[in-house]
């Protein structure tokens, strides 16, 4: 069986730093790729980073400089610390993996398998 987690959301004022876990059972974070998403009302789910399984990363242009994503194989979660938050960071925040996802699709949630239920992250101004 195949879970995924998240914690460590919450609230915070602009500008300020929060880190979200997501805590995987089933598959080996060291061998697939993973990928934080966040979700607003109305909205489609946003990609925000990525994780190859070779441990490369990769940023979406609002997050870039100010969020990291990154892995503890022995533990077997990812995180994503989250610096200099601003407003438009709120949202419900999921973590995601698959076994491979094309290059030009490690933003797009259907390219995932398994999901996390999210975790809500609200930044006040």
């Amino acid at each position: 069986q195949v879970e995924l987690v998240e914690s460590g959301g919450g609230s915070v004022q602009a500008g300020g730093s929060l880190r979200v876990s997501c805590s995987v059972s089933g598959i080996p974070v060291g061998r697939n790729y993973l990928a934080w998403f966040r979700q607003t009302p109305g909205a489609e789910r946003e990609g925000v980073a990525a994780i190859e399984a070779d441990g490369l990363p990769s940023y979406a242009e609002p997050v870039e400089g100010r969020f990291s994503i990154s892995r503890d194989n022995v533990k077997n979660i990812v995180s994503l610390t989250m610096d200099n938050l601003k407003p438009e960071d709120t949202a419900m925040y999921y973590c995601a993996a698959s076994g491979y996802v094309w290059g030009l699709r490690v933003f797009t949630a259907s390219a995932y398998d398994y999901w996390g239920q999210g975790i809500q992250v609200t930044v006040s101004s």
